[in-house]
């Protein structure tokens, strides 16, 4: 008996710079090997369509900043409730409709700042805040099945400063370093990896992925990948 296809919803958009449409291209031969029919969205008007949000079983957005309407939200917000998987990396969900709080507390970690190279060092180019950090897997990820046999891993990119709460499921975490120049007094530990639970939905973010080349990294790569499959509704086997 075959599987019946699943539906993944693809919404990509917002700030140029993260390379929505070439990040989000990386991960489409994948989810058609894994048996999803894909829609691709340039705006979160199809959050307000209920009847076509009904069907979805996951959502991967790459949607950083932009605005989202009211009713846009709440169909979201509804499908995640019902089941809907919801997932994406970086800006493109932790930096997403800023000016909706309840979007916020869906996603539960949001981008707050990107500390960079010092001044003197600094030419106006996103290069600016690319620093050398350390991804940390915390002992529960060891047998996740987003994370499991993945070990700490280092990147040269931006570094999120992630204000978060207390319902999220921190699997991995990078700590911002004090640095001469810097105003903070001690380290900072941020969520770099996380899973929410809402509803009966799942919820994945990965904060590394500020370009392709960022996301062609193996480990991040996996993990994405591997978040994806376990948000996705009809994956419960894999939790």
């Amino acid at each position: 008996m075959s599987t019946p296809t699943r539906r993944a919803l693809v919404v990509r958009g917002g700030w140029d710079g993260h390379q929505p449409i070439e990040a989000t291209d990386m991960f489409l031969p994948f989810l058609r090997e894994h048996g999803f029919e894909i829609r691709v969205e340039g705006s979160p008007a199809v959050y307000a369509d209920a009847d076509y949000m009904a069907g979805v079983d996951l959502v991967v957005q790459c949607m950083t900043m932009s605005t989202i309407e009211r009713e846009q939200f709440e169909g979201l917000r509804a499908a995640v409730e019902n089941g809907t998987g919801l997932t994406g990396w970086h800006g493109g969900i932790a930096d997403s409709y800023r000016a909706e709080s309840d979007y916020l507390t869906l996603i539960g970690g949001q981008f707050g700042c990107h500390p960079g190279k010092h001044p003197d060092e600094r030419t106006g180019e996103q290069s600016d805040n690319y620093v050398p950090y350390t991804v940390n897997l915390l002992p529960e990820a060891s047998e996740h099945p987003i994370t499991r046999g993945i070990e700490d891993f280092d990147l040269v990119t931006e570094q999120y400063w992630v204000l978060a709460d207390s319902y999220i499921d921190v699997l991995a975490t990078t700590t911002q370093k004090v640095r001469e120049w810097d105003p903070w007094h001690r380290e900072v530990t941020s969520p770099a990896i996380w899973t929410r639970r809402w509803g009966k939905g799942r919820i994945v973010v990965t904060t590394p992925g500020h370009h392709v080349d960022v996301l062609e990294h193996p480990s991040v790569r996996t993990i994405i990948e591997r978040g994806m499959l376990w948000a996705a509704r009809g994956s419960e086997e894999q939790a």
